[in-house]
């Protein structure tokens, strides 16, 4: 069977989708033909998209601007919770305003966005297909990003709580990226030496890009994964050695 990736007549929102991972998601969408609507905490500029201010942390904002694309369109097929994000920080060191910042942005935005794309998808023939963006620090140790860590352990968990609760109508997933270079991990890891240190840690030999996570979004919220719902597709390149046989090893 042909895979098909025809997102023609579909409407997309994509939070945080104006730089890095969101902007290639939202760009892929839009290539497989998806109207396309990002938005981020300030007014955005400079996408090919529309785009749009919103605060996902706050759910009046939320609602506003879920009622909106879908008022505009006639109907909201795909909502993709990409937008998120942790400095780092000692987990003794973390204030529990800082906690708190970190849990909200990355755990309960992404519920009050699907919440409010359920009410609108749930009275759809079509129904509609929402992508958490997680994160393998979800599913491993995140020393330096406790509570981020945390927060995408929830998420990946609310993923599979919600696609019981609100199945058949709407389809929930996650992806969950290892690895991917951005202009933030070339910051993190002191610039191209670093990252080419790091990337040699993993089996594939190379950091993952935002494009990779791109096509896997699209392949969430297309025909060919009409049966998938609740899953949490890993895009990390092999995972990561075993400390232990590196220590031998060595």
């Amino acid at each position: 069977m042909a895979i098909i990736v025809d997102l023609s007549e579909q409407v997309a929102i994509v939070t945080g989708g104006t730089k890095g991972i969101g902007a290639a998601i939202a760009d892929a969408l839009a290539d497989a033909g998806a109207t396309v609507v990002v938005c981020g905490r300030n007014a955005p500029s400079g996408s090919r998209h529309d785009a749009r201010a919103c605060d996902v942390r706050e759910p009046e904002q939320v609602d506003a601007l879920v009622a909106a694309v879908a008022g505009e369109h006639g109907h909201l097929d795909i909502v993709v919770n990409n937008a998120g994000g942790s400095p780092r920080a000692a987990a003794d060191a973390a204030s529990p305003r800082f906690t708190d910042a970190i849990v909200r942005l990355n755990l309960l935005a992404p519920l009050q966005v699907a919440q409010a794309a359920n009410r609108v998808m749930q009275t759809q023939d079509r129904g509609g297909s929402i992508v958490n963006v997680a994160s393998v620090s979800g599913l491993r140790p995140s020393p330096g990003t406790a509570a981020y860590g945390a927060a995408k352990a929830g998420l990946i968990n609310l993923t599979q709580t919600l696609a019981v609760e609100w199945a058949p109508k709407v389809r929930v997933n996650a992806v969950s990226p290892g690895l991917v270079a951005t202009d933030d991990s070339l910051d993190h890891y002191g610039g191209a030496a670093g990252l080419a240190r790091v990337a040699a840690t993993v089996p594939s030999g190379r950091f993952g890009t935002p494009d990779d996570v791109a096509g896997a979004v699209v392949f969430l919220t297309s025909p060919s994964a009409g049966y998938v719902t609740g899953a949490n597709l890993v895009l990390h390149g092999g995972g990561e050695w075993p400390a232990f046989l590196r220590a031998g090893e060595g």
